[in-house]
Order: C-alpha cells, then structure tokens, then sequence
C-alpha cells in the first residue's frame, strides 16, 4: 500500500511541474543578419531561440556587403540543469536565458563588373582544350541513318 502512495505521488508531482524554458538570445554589429544554427535557418538579429538540448551548435551569420561568420559555439548548461538537478529545475519552472553576440566585418571584395566578367570569359574560352571553339573534337557525334524519301 505505501508503494502505490508513493507512486501516485511522483506522478501527480510530475504533472503538476512546470517545464523549464530555455532561451539563447543571438545579436550581431550590424543587426538584421541572417542567422543559421546547425545548417537550419531560424531567422534575423536580434533574434530570441527557443532550444532544447545543450552543446556545440554550428553557427552562420549572413549579410549583405559583410563578409559571412562561420563559427562554433558551445552552448553550456548551468549548475541547475545538470542530471538530477535538472529534475527539480523542471519542477519549478526555472528560466535558462543566455546570449550571443557577434560582431561581422565588412566585405573586402567589391562585385565584378559586367563588363569585366565578358573579358574574363573570353579568355576563358580560349583556354578550353576541347570546344566547338577551339578545335574539331576527337570524336565525331554519330550519324543518323539516311530516310528514304517518300
């Protein structure tokens, strides 16, 4: 009998615990960076994430005239979140927020220019070994057989 009280007080503890929310806010100089946390987009600077789990997550960070921010980051939990402890965090309802912040360089290299992307390909074309610009192909294509006329 003191096992089934027992019992049916730890599940009803269970549903009567809150859930711990776990929040990684990411900033970056310049803000409005699209952000990319282990190859899934999940939005623009300043932005708030919702996570689940702890560890290294694999971070980009994309905007226009900057150049792009590859990195790691390791996502640490705190004392509270450790196994066992983290059972009494869940209970209560405890709030994990951390933060990110990145700073992007501007892009040294200016865009082509049209006209000196045709330059370029000219002379790449040039270059080719084996074209319809260069020299006749080693293998002729195969010839269709001829269709009597009718």
């Amino acid at each position: 009998m003191r096992l089934a009280v027992k019992i049916v007080w730890v599940g009803l503890l269970g549903l009567l615990g809150g859930c711990a929310q776990r929040t990684l806010t990411i900033n970056s100089e310049p803000s409005g960076a699209l952000v990319y946390l282990n190859g899934e987009e999940v939005g623009r600077t300043p932005l708030r994430y919702d996570f689940m789990f702890y560890g290294d997550y694999g971070v980009v960070l994309r905007m226009d005239g900057y150049e792009t921010l590859k990195t790691h980051q390791n996502l640490k939990a705190p004392v509270y979140m450790w196994p066992l402890l983290d059972l009494f965090s869940e209970l209560f309802g405890v709030k994990d927020r951390q933060a990110w912040t990145f700073d992007m360089a501007r892009a040294t290299t200016q865009p082509a220019e049209p006209q000196g992307l045709f330059g370029r390909a000219t002379e790449l074309k040039g270059e080719l070994r084996s074209s319809k610009y260069t020299r006749t192909p080693a293998t002729l294509p195969a010839t269709l057989p001829a269709t009597e006329p009718k």
